[in-house]
């Protein structure tokens, strides 16, 4: 099996799981909503953003549609910088690591792109009327948002620490602690995966490009 089969076929299986968690959760679950997986330590909790990873996020509509369109070029970069890379002859788990991360930023490329023309808005559940919050796909009325103004599905929730800060702690004694506090995605998780496997593992690799 060659490499350029691998990184294409991990980028696919990538891009496949991501999605359908994603449509899961949007056509199951309404904002705010959380189901326990194990326990207090990892829930499905869903949130949407229009910025970037692990909820950061970028002003106004103009700087909404400036991230999905770099984000767009960085796929493209990447998928070029990947081809060059297999005509190298790099390591293999290079190569991986690198689609990993154009596989992430190609899952949320299409939530920005696509899912406000595909599904009408998530909003939170009304506890009088069951069913209330949960998107629909494809509503007769459209969607909740043009062409790049989608906002990005997020629901991985790993609250493993959740306590509040001694007292004695400057600024932030007393106040809440929740370890990790950002939800995310699959996507993101791929992102983030790839880069840590290439700085821990391969930084000669990026030393001989």
């Amino acid at each position: 099996m060659s490499i350029r089969f691998k990184v294409i076929a991990l980028i696919v299986v990538v891009l496949i799981l991501d999605q359908i968690i994603k449509v899961l959760v949007k056509t199951h679950m309404s904002i705010g909503e959380t189901i326990p997986v194990l326990g207090k330590w990892f829930l499905l909790h869903f949130v949407e953003n229009k910025g970037m990873a692990f909820g950061v996020t970028l002003g106004g509509v103009a700087g909404k549609i400036a991230l999905t369109v770099f984000r767009m070029i960085a796929v493209g970069g990447l998928s070029y910088f990947i081809h060059l890379m297999i005509k190298k002859e790099m390591p293999v788990g290079f190569i991986l690591a690198l689609g990993l991360i154009t596989a992430g930023a190609a899952g949320n490329i299409i939530d920005s792109a696509f899912y406000g023309l595909l599904f009408n808005e998530s909003t939170y559940a009304n506890s009088m009327i069951p069913g209330s919050g949960i998107a629909e796909f494809l509503p007769k009325e459209g969607g909740y948002a043009p062409f790049l103004q989608g906002a990005v599905v997020d629901m991985l929730y790993f609250p493993i620490i959740n306590t509040t800060w001694p007292h004695w702690v400057p600024f932030v004694g007393g106040e809440s602690l929740t370890f990790f506090r950002p939800i995310f995605n699959l996507a993101d998780s791929s992102i983030t995966c790839g880069v840590f496997w290439i700085l821990l593992f391969h930084r000669k690799s990026l030393r001989g490009i």
